[in-house]
């Protein structure tokens, strides 16, 4: 029998978490303070040991649902304790049908979970400049060209975000979306190039630069996300000297 519970110990949360720290090390970011404070994290336990574990973040326009653990764990989870309406829901693919249960996915991309550490970094020359929150205009309107993802001014503040100009624009970036220096990970991403301006090795100037910023700092797990079809970006970043640690959804 499970026993499910909202959870508020960090060590007990960061216990279970380091279990499958690269996975995780989203999850052990927002244990950050200003981070944690937009988490909500429940636990399924049993025979006293805690089996599975959901967090929901609410920093985001759409909150974010990371699961990890037993597939019946987390279904008595979100069966008592913690089940958004909406969510950016992030699990492994074993944890599909559990998930199904619950929610109608409005669409569903198979990642890898890619990690960076500090043996294998292999940098990249490049003319990326370190960027400021004064550059924050310039960030929005090299998104606009098409980038699908999501970004907030504040990030560059909080981060590490390296872009390229060229013709007197901003023409490639790279960033964060978290730096945890208390548990030794940070999630690069925001990763970008103007679609005029590739094949120039600009992308991996700017992706060096953040991870040679990171690593540092002495973060020793750097992690990023890829969709499995995205060839050219996998090769890009197994360049550098990331290596796919496991597949999600």
């Amino acid at each position: 029998m499970w026993q499910t519970s909202v959870l508020t110990d960090k060590s007990q949360i960061l216990a279970y978490l380091e279990t499958d720290r690269l996975y995780a090390a989203y999850a052990i970011g927002d244990l950050e303070p200003g981070m944690y404070e937009q988490c909500t994290w429940a636990g399924a336990a049993r025979g006293g040991q805690l089996g599975a574990l959901a967090l929901h973040f609410s920093g985001l326009t759409l909150p974010a649902l990371v699961l990890m653990g037993n597939p019946e764990g987390l279904r008595a989870i979100l069966s008592a304790e913690l089940c958004p309406e909406r969510a950016y829901l992030t699990c492994r693919e074993s944890l599909l049908p559990v998930t199904q249960a619950f929610y109608a996915w409005e669409k569903m991309d198979p990642m890898w979970r890619m990690v960076l550490q500090p043996d294998r970094f292999r940098p990249a020359l490049g003319d990326a400049v370190r960027l400021t929150p004064d550059q924050a205009e310039d960030l929005i309107a090299l998104y606009a060209e098409g980038w699908g993802g999501a970004f907030m001014p504040a990030q560059v503040a909080q981060g590490v975000f390296y872009g390229v100009y060229a013709d007197g624009q901003m023409v490639a970036v790279a960033g964060t979306h978290l730096v945890s220096p208390t548990y030794g990970v940070a999630a690069m991403g925001n990763i970008y190039t103007h679609p005029g301006y590739r094949g120039r090795g600009y992308g991996t100037a700017t992706t060096a630069a953040v991870a040679d910023a990171l690593l540092r700092m002495g973060i020793r797990d750097v992690v990023l996300n890829v969709h499995q079809g995205n060839a050219l970006a996998i090769r890009l970043y197994e360049r550098l000297g990331f290596y796919r640690h496991c597949p999600f959804l």
